[in-house]
């Protein structure tokens, strides 16, 4: 095992790297910005270190940087948690050149998957189902046209670099398909610094399932069930659940089988994603994220495997411990992603300082954050404030569970998206599993956040009221995050 891991993240997903890697015995290593100086993951890391200024660009994407900090502090690996380096072929081959342990798959594996139509060209050759599309970049209006005619609309333009859910458009119609590729292709430049697109099928009715994917270095590869993905805004999610309400047990044998077959095309090494769109009773590949996924979490609660710690565990040369028959199915588990953002004006970000907060708990409750009473949420980053999850002996229960955790959560000076969860847990089409990625659309859920605004506007005061008393402010916060602070082994530096 590594006796020190440098964890190139911040926030929320950092703190549960460290949190494993402490209870491996571990030490870890935080690298963070100006702007993240006092922040919590910081603090709870056994070292801290200074990487630049607060835009990411300068910072948490400065590659070479984080290397350098890790090679001067002795670190054996870096654990890139998501988003930021996560996903950078380039920088995993420079840690690899370094003699530092990329903790994820290999740089050629990332390479792979980094381009969407690479990714569809190598899963059609090993078998896996893929919406009808092309497999080559367009970059002719009119032909592409003519292709998208051909497909049969609607269609789907999509940048090949793409992620996070941007760089996507729907087209109805031939007289839409211009101005669509156009403004996409000008999305993936300024994104991606890559304008190349392509098309695909748009297809009907999808719920968006994925397989939580483990690999070892030696041909051994399991899936750790699926989860379902569906509630989304604007390509991204939400709220997701672990298992799919849809599943039967031979549709996850299917899809499990063939999200196993999609790894070992690519000879992946460590935990990834495989994502599908279903839709009356098919699927198809979507993607492989090539990285832990934010709602690990829920698989973790159903399966009893930590992945944080199989990474580590298969980044260190260990075997996988368990075989595909081991694995098996306790209870259901919901996460909503609670977010600074503002439901009711298209979910536009809400940066500012948290004044109160209180994070739910109880039986079931499990809640990944970063933030704490006066900390403040960051215009440069992802405005996350925690990943709550909730599980139960079945998914009612666990509904059931998370809507109780939502009216326990207080979070005072910026809006936020609680409201959202709400109003998506209470709607009866959600209760029955009826779900789609257009569920917001197709159920006008943002009306129904307004009436959930009104509702809790009373009991949002009285709870938040219990937090006024200065004397009660160290009580206030999270148990968790006074004991992340006074743990904290060194000043940051």
């Amino acid at each position: 095992m590594f006796k020190k891991v440098l964890v190139a993240n911040r926030g929320e997903i950092a703190i549960r790297v460290m949190r494993a890697c402490r209870e491996l015995g571990v030490q870890t290593v935080a690298v963070y910005s100006e702007a993240d100086k006092n922040a919590l993951f910081a603090k709870y890391a056994d070292e801290a270190y200074s990487i630049g200024p607060a835009p990411s660009s300068q910072s948490y994407l400065n590659g070479d940087k984080i290397i350098q900090v890790a090679l001067e502090c002795g670190a054996e690996g870096i654990h890139p948690g998501y988003g930021f380096l996560s996903e950078n072929s380039k920088f995993a081959r420079k840690c690899e050149e370094a003699g530092i342990i990329f903790i994820g798959p290999s740089s050629k594996s990332i390479e792979q998957m980094g381009s969407k139509i690479a990714a569809r060209n190598t899963m059609i050759a090993a078998g896996v189902p893929v919406v009808p599309g092309t497999n080559e970049a367009i970059s002719d209006s009119e032909k592409a046209a003519d292709i998208a005619d051909g497909i049969g609309y609607p269609v789907i333009i999509k940048a090949s670099a793409g992620g996070g859910g941007i760089g996507m458009k729907i087209v109805h119609s031939r007289k839409d398909f211009h101005n669509a590729l156009s403004s996409i292709q000008s999305v993936a430049e300024s994104a991606f610094g890559d304008s190349t697109v392509f098309i695909e099928k748009y297809v009907e009715e999808p719920r968006h399932i994925e397989f939580q994917i483990l690999a070892d270095k030696y041909g051994n590869a399991v899936y750790v069930m699926e989860r379902e993905c569906s509630i989304q805004r604007r390509h991204q999610k939400l709220i997701e659940e672990a298992p799919s309400p849809v599943m039967t047990p031979e549709l996850r044998k299917q899809m499990g089988e063939t999200a196993v077959k999609a790894a070992k095309a690519i000879g992946y090494e460590n935990a990834g994603t495989v994502e599908f769109l279903y839709s009356k009773g098919d699927f198809y590949f979507l993607e492989v994220n090539t990285r832990l996924q934010v709602e690990h979490t829920i698989s973790e609660m159903i399966t009893g495997i930590d992945l944080a710690k199989q990474q580590l565990h298969i980044a260190c040369g260990e075997k996988l411990p368990f075989k595909q028959e081991d694995i098996s199915i306790r209870g259901w588990a919901i996460e909503c992603r609670l977010n600074a953002e503002d439901p009711l004006n298209d979910f536009a970000p809400s940066p500012g300082k948290i004044r109160r907060y209180r994070s739910a708990g109880g039986p079931g409750i499990r809640v990944d954050s970063g933030v704490h009473m006066g900390y403040t949420i960051s215009p440069y980053y992802d405005s996350m404030i925690s990943k709550l999850c909730a599980w139960g002996s079945d998914r009612n229960e666990a509904i059931d569970r998370m809507q109780r955790a939502l009216y326990e959560y207080v979070v005072v000076g910026v809006t936020t998206n609680i409201p959202f969860h709400k109003a998506v847990l209470k709607h009866p089409s959600f209760r029955e599993g009826k779900l789609t990625t257009h569920f917001i659309e197709d159920n006008n859920i943002i009306e129904d956040v307004k009436r959930v605004v009104e509702e809790d506007s009373a009991k949002g005061a009285t709870l938040a009221s219990v937090l006024d008393n200065k004397d009660m402010k160290i009580a206030a916060v999270t148990a968790a995050v006074g004991s992340y602070v006074n743990a904290a082994k060194k000043q940051t530096k």
